[in-house]
């Protein structure tokens, strides 16, 4: 019976500590429940208004861009500078200091106080939000600010590193300038990470390289209250990481000797390094300062060049295509050499003119002409008559098509850098000429043209400068560039190098290079550049040319396409490819331009020594606008 009551008593136990469970159990979910409820619903709007009293601000660390090196890593053509934009948060003005703290702030920047009641109208005075007043402020007037600040409160200022190109002049069309990203540039932009309103590269290496160059912004990260003050604890820094260096191609020395040498001419001078495809030097004239796209004068300065009919903001290098006269005759003796259908030692008469189809074509040597020639002589002397007979006979347009297109005519050279053109020279060209408004059917005539670079036929300087190195290289162009290394703007250890590409190759073999190479030398001894091409450092191989332009009378651009040294080391040669436009007075400058730069390249001389060395000084200073020889083709 004990057993009995004692089970029960258990048992009834058990009960009383479920029930007291279960009862906590419930008083603990009511409790929590109305405790949820007072927060979400009889507190929840005091809530939401304490959780926006307080919120953290970031602001924007700018991230430097990568700085621009010269092929040598010691000359810097592209740096940033400390430029400070002035800001004022008016909120922080104690109330009716206004008036006087803009005033002074205006004092010290040099502007009118209205142009910061502009800017801060008065419904914004009282309140907590900054607003920039001027960018562009050197150091010097922050300094002055700096030290004035207790009477200058809610002003503040913020360093944004402006873009500074101490290499102007010609390496702007290489260097390129920079500038606020449009709508329509953010629009293709966005899905790579830029932000609106982000500098970015607008021209040249700048657009070209702007993803490496960009950096990464850091920021300050700061709590403030609903006013927009900043509560007093420490901020939260992420620096900013400095964009690449990158190192060019361009020797800054070389550049500079080639821009010399061109002078206040409209043309171009390519210096291109055969082998490897690295440009050394791409001079552009007329050209401009990319610096000016930092003036607060920028739409005044930029309308004047974009108003100038010479257009100085087109890298006539890549940019600008022109007839390549003789020069193609390169093209053309290389396509009769391989072709062995018109042998080498067979002459042709030149008698300064000749008739056919009812024209009557002239060669520049007028009557009585150049007499009878073989190839190499032709080439040398430029003969028309000799490769007008030529390629209308022996060659044909089909395989001057075909060999046009092999050295890269009518086809982009691939250099990294924006705008470049393609030159004309079809694929099929008759039938690209017989689909041109008002034209017909394709002519022998036509096909004359064409074999003396004229007709339908285009080019830009860097084309012609590969047509050069596919014969120093007998059979391969390698593409063109001007990035060398892309360099940790930390350490300045390499990330990337370069390497040299092959943009075409052929399998014509030696003996056809070996006859053209000779040809070319002949042209400085024996041919039409016999005397502009004498050089006491090194031996020059090259060709002439000179394009008929409409709209200039009695001119012609003037062509000289060359390399040196012709017997040397591959690894040591340059190609020079240098056009003077018709728009200057004739003086067959591209020749005498070339000259100055083989010699100030070769024998490590600046433009002053190369011209003297060269006894050129009497010729340098004869004004530009003045005739200077005869036309020479």
């Amino acid at each position: 019976m004990a057993d009995y009551f004692r089970g029960k008593q258990v048992k009834r136990d058990k009960n009383i500590v479920t029930g007291v469970l279960i009862a906590s159990a419930v008083i603990m979910f009511s409790i929590f429940i109305l405790r949820l409820f007072l927060m979400q619903v009889v507190k929840g709007s005091d809530y939401k208004i304490a959780s926006t009293e307080i919120t953290t601000r970031l602001t924007v660390i700018p991230a430097q861009r990568g700085e621009i090196y010269d092929r040598n890593n010691n000359s810097p053509l592209v740096i940033n500078t400390d430029s400070f934009s002035v800001l004022m948060n008016p909120g922080e003005i104690p109330e009716g200091d206004y008036d006087t703290v803009a005033a002074k702030l205006a004092d010290f920047l040099g502007i009118k106080k209205a142009a910061i009641d502009k800017i801060i109208p008065e419904k914004e005075r009282t309140k907590f939000k900054i607003h920039q007043i001027k960018k562009n402020v050197p150091f010097s007037i922050v300094s002055n600010i700096a030290e004035n600040i207790n009477d200058l409160p809610g002003v503040k200022w913020v360093n944004k590193p402006l873009r500074n190109y101490i290499e102007s002049n010609s390496f702007s069309h290489i260097l390129g300038y920079v500038g606020i990203m449009y709508e329509n540039e953010y629009f293709l932009l966005s899905n790579k990470g830029y932000k609106r309103n982000t500098i970015i590269g607008k021209t040249g290496i700048e657009k070209q390289y702007d993803e490496l160059l960009q950096g990464k912004d850091g920021y300050e990260s700061r709590f403030v209250d609903s006013h927009g003050r900043y509560l007093n604890t420490e901020p939260q820094i992420v620096p900013p990481e400095m964009g690449k260096k990158l190192v060019l191609t361009i020797d800054a020395r070389v550049q500079t000797l080639a821009e010399k040498a061109l002078g206040e001419r409209s043309g171009s001078i390519v210096v291109l390094k055969p082998t490897t495809g690295e440009v050394l030097a791409m001079v552009s004239y007329p050209y401009y300062n990319s610096n000016i796209f930092n003036s607060e004068n920028l739409s005044e300065e930029y309308s004047k060049l974009l108003s100038n009919d010479a257009q100085p903001l087109m890298n006539r290098s890549i940019a600008a295509t022109y007839p390549p006269a003789s020069t193609f005759k390169i093209v053309m003796e290389t396509g009769l050499l391989n072709e062995g259908k018109f042998s080498r030692y067979e002459k042709i008469e030149c008698k300064g003119e000749m008739e056919y189809g009812g024209q009557s074509f002239h060669c520049w040597e007028p009557k009585p002409g150049h007499g009878k020639l073989n190839l190499r002589q032709a080439l040398g002397h430029s003969c028309d008559i000799y490769f007008w007979i030529a390629g209308r006979d022996h060659l044909g347009i089909t395989k001057i098509t075909e060999y046009a297109r092999m050295f890269g005519y009518g086809q982009k050279t691939g250099i990294d850098l924006p705008g470049e053109e393609e030159g004309l020279f079809p694929k099929d060209y008759p039938v690209y000429w017989e689909r041109l408004p008002s034209h017909r059917t394709w002519l022998d005539g036509d096909t004359m043209a064409v074999s003396i670079g004229q007709g339908a036929t285009t080019a830009t300087p860097l084309q012609v400068a590969n047509v050069m190195a596919m014969v120093v290289n007998e059979g391969t162009i390698y593409k063109p560039h001007v990035l060398k290394e892309v360099r940790d703007p930390n350490d300045n250890s390499i990330i990337r190098e370069i390497k040299p590409e092959v943009l075409y190759h052929n399998d014509i073999n030696h003996a056809v290079w070996k006859e053209v190479k000779e040809s070319l030398r002949y042209v400085t001894t024996d041919g039409t550049a016999k005397y502009a091409l004498r050089n006491p450092s090194v031996i020059i191989a090259a060709k002439t040319g000179t394009a008929e332009v409409t709209g200039f009378k009695d001119s012609w651009h003037s062509w000289l396409l060359s390399y040196a040294p012709y017997d040397g080391n591959p690894e040591d040669m340059i190609v020079v490819s240098a056009i003077v436009e018709a728009r200057n007075a004739w003086q067959w400058w591209a020749t005498w331009a070339t000259n100055i730069v083989m010699q100030g390249y070769f024998a490590n001389q600046t433009f002053d020594e190369a011209v003297d060395t060269l006894g050129l000084r009497w010729l340098v200073n004869q004004p530009i606008t003045r005739a200077v020889g005869g036309r020479v083709d």
